[in-house]
């Protein structure tokens, strides 16, 4: 069985990377500068990338729930390389960072410029990236631990959301994704699948209004804001 799905993977991910190129080179150069439209076809395309994942029994969505997202800053638990595909399957107008390299890769660059952000740049940069994305109704997923991680793990996480969200005056939803077992987890190959469908469970909670903690310094409000985050995510 563990063979079966590995096959299966490999396939999955080829026709991922097909249509990534088809993408980069045949269509976002003509239209890479709408971003709107840019993100509601990598919504469409993830979405179907994940229920064709759901249909052929590698994963499966245990929503348990999941509201309209609109215009928010989104942290995330990471247990899996994919988490990012099925949040933006999931929520439309959703973005989020990715390493520089990719940026200058040529079969991606398109992709990654039309609504996504790198990662590594000055501080500046970033908030006013980040801004400009969220002035223009986008949601900004962000995985606060920096790294893949299990439900028994609790990494210690990065202010990096609450200074977006403060600097953009912007609103937090904690989304909680966890897996039960490993699925494309830190150092496994790609077509690792295990023997059994492996079932995703998401879980949005309530969102942190950062107008609560506005009070005080922006040190303390960053590290206020942060626990908070650590709280809904881990139960900490």
């Amino acid at each position: 069985m563990k063979q079966i799905r590995s096959v299966i993977t490999i396939f999955c991910f080829f026709i991922f990377g097909v249509g990534a190129v088809l993408l980069n080179f045949l269509l976002f150069p003509f239209i890479k500068n709408n971003k709107e439209l840019c993100s509601d076809i990598m919504h469409s395309l993830w979405k179907f990338f994940t229920a064709l994942l759901v249909f052929i029994r590698l994963i499966k969505l245990d929503i348990k729930k999941l509201n309209k997202i609109e215009n928010k800053v989104i942290v995330a638990t990471h247990p899996s390389f994919i988490d990012i595909v099925i949040l933006i399957g999931l929520i439309p107008r959703s973005t989020c960072f990715v390493k520089k390299e990719l940026a200058h890769n040529p079969i991606l660059k398109n992709i990654i410029s039309s609504i996504f952000i790198t990662n590594e740049v000055e501080l500046e940069e970033l908030k006013e990236k980040t801004k400009r994305m969220l002035d223009r109704g986008f949601n900004i997923i962000v995985f606060p631990a920096g790294t893949r991680h299990r439900r028994n793990e609790h990494p210690k996480i990065k202010k990096g959301a609450a200074q977006i969200a403060l600097n953009a005056n912007k609103d937090i939803v904690p989304i909680r994704i966890f897996t039960d077992e490993d699925f494309l987890f830190i150092n496994q190959p790609f077509y690792a699948a295990g023997s059994k469908t492996v079932t995703f469970e998401i879980e949005e909670c309530s969102e942190i209004r950062i107008n609560e903690f506005k009070d005080k310094s922006e040190i303390v409000t960053k590290k206020h804001i942060t626990e908070q985050i650590e709280k809904y995510l881990y139960g900490l």
